[in-house]
């Protein structure tokens, strides 16, 4: 099957690229770029410089007589735009931004700042949360990748909302990322003297994943209360640490949620649960699409603590993405993304 990358040249887009080259089913049958047109793509990636690909510039006819499949590896607002074209040429969308994953417009314009996409292509994209939506993603036509905080952040939460153990409010979630969670483009923030040696909070009570996580708990568990989430960068180039501390409705030990949680995903490959008294670090995923995660049950206060790691631009973007096609196209859903985390 072949596919085309809409933003090769991000991080999202060439970890895409990676995991393709690799894959036995899908074929890269073109790479496409708003910056750089006509430039070979290791011009500026020279890892790639065994790869004679042309960037192309985005044009969705001429995409679609290419490929079935087209990746939207693209910034915010970008995807709003392209995605009802090439739904309305009839391709397969799966789109790695957050432009389709909120349900109400306004919420969209309030915590993005963009204008939205149309009604019915929002309705129309299905939440990509691939481990919980399988069902819908084999019969999508648009799929919404999961950001990456929202993907680290659900799967430590969902055992407890979907088997009714959470209270559902009074939840905390204290999130770190690296920085390439930020985009390629550099900025004052992610500049390297300002992140060596240095731990920064941001978008305090105003990221836009919080309303993505809401959506989905709300889905899980109805009388679900908003949370308090705060994310941090780290002085790390990839992955995410999602900790979560959530109130339950009776009385457990952490045996038993370890139990809980390893009863849930059985069958889910990509989800390693650790074994009681052991929790996860953001090098044990490093380069693969996998999350782990950790458990304690505090007598004291009668709450779960979760400890969730992922890689960013894997699990939380490109992995997750390649994952989805895999269902979408009724592949095995491991295929290109069994490999090992890099270590150390």
């Amino acid at each position: 099957m072949k596919v085309s990358i809409v933003g090769a040249t991000g991080y999202g887009g060439l970890e895409l690229i990676r995991l393709l080259e690799n894959h036995p089913h899908f074929e890269i049958a073109s790479l496409h770029t708003s910056s750089t047109p006509g430039r070979q793509i290791y011009e500026e990636n020279p890892h790639l410089m065994h790869k004679e690909y042309t960037l192309e510039k985005i044009n969705p006819e001429e995409i679609r007589k290419k490929s079935e499949l087209v990746f939207l590896a693209t910034p915010s607002g970008v995807s709003s735009e392209l995605a009802p074209v090439f739904n309305e040429l009839g391709m397969k969308v799966i789109d790695l931004s957050g432009d389709l994953r909120l349900k109400s417009s306004e919420a969209f314009e309030k915590w993005y700042q963009h204008s939205p996409a149309p009604p019915e292509i929002i309705q129309k994209a299905v939440y990509g949360l691939s481990e919980w939506n399988a069902g819908v993603i084999r019969q999508a036509q648009i799929i919404a990748n999961p950001g990456c905080y929202p993907t680290a952040t659900l799967l430590g939460l969902a055992p407890l909302y979907t088997e009714k153990w959470a209270v559902g409010s009074d939840v905390i979630v204290d999130a770190k990322s690296g920085v390439s969670g930020a985009g390629k483009s550099p900025n004052a923030t992610t500049h390297y003297s300002e992140m060596n040696e240095n731990f920064k909070i941001y978008k305090v009570h105003q990221h836009q994943h919080i309303p993505e996580i809401e959506q989905q708990l709300t889905q899980w568990f109805e009388g679900s209360q908003p949370i308090s989430f705060s994310t941090h960068l780290v002085p790390i180039t990839r992955g995410i640490m999602s900790t979560m501390y959530v109130k339950l409705r009776r009385q457990t030990s952490t045996a038993e949620l370890v139990d809980l949680y390893k009863t849930v995903y059985e069958g889910h490959p990509f989800v390693r649960i650790q074994p009681q008294g052991n929790f996860p670090c953001t090098k044990q995923v490093y380069g693969s699409n996998f999350c782990d995660i950790g458990i304690a049950f505090d007598e004291r206060t009668n709450k779960a603590t979760i400890v969730s790691v992922i890689d960013n631009l894997m699990k939380g973007a490109a992995g997750q993405a390649v994952q989805n096609a895999n269902i979408l196209f009724g592949v095995e859903e491991t295929e290109g993304l069994s490999n090992i985390p890099v270590y150390p």
